[in-house]
């Protein structure tokens, strides 16, 4: 299973996301996990993936404007794109994708524009 994650760029996972994500992560035959590169929440996801999930591949899809790119060392490393290609790049190459949007999230956010295309899409969401 290939699993996409979204996330506020504003803080880093919390100790409760976390566990959540791992118990996913856990219950779940998970062989890739992408992710758009970003301070916060990608990061964070990144490096719990990395510790705890040593056989998953993890794809980064950085994001061009690099203001807030966190340069996280994935066994791939696409080619930089604008921020809304990359978050369908990361929903399109995922059967789930998993969030963790700020508690008070901008409605033109792009955790929650990637979920919105996410369900349009028709691929589960998973809010963590």
């Amino acid at each position: 299973m290939k699993i996409g994650f979204t996330g506020t760029r504003r803080a880093v996972l919390s100790f409760d996301q976390k566990e959540a994500l791992a118990e996913y992560l856990s219950s779940h035959r998970v062989t890739e996990f992408h992710h758009g590169d970003c301070v916060g929440s990608d990061s964070s996801a990144h490096d719990l993936v990395k510790a705890q999930f040593l056989n998953v591949t993890i794809v980064v899809h950085p994001p061009k404007d690099e203001k807030f790119r966190a340069f996280c060392d994935g066994h791939r490393v696409l080619p930089s794109r604008d921020y809304i290609a990359r978050n369908h790049d990361i929903v399109d190459a995922c059967d789930v994708l998993v969030a963790a949007p700020a508690k008070k999230e901008n409605p033109r956010s792009g955790t929650l524009a990637t979920i919105r295309y996410a369900k349009r899409a028709g691929k589960p969401v998973i809010i963590v």
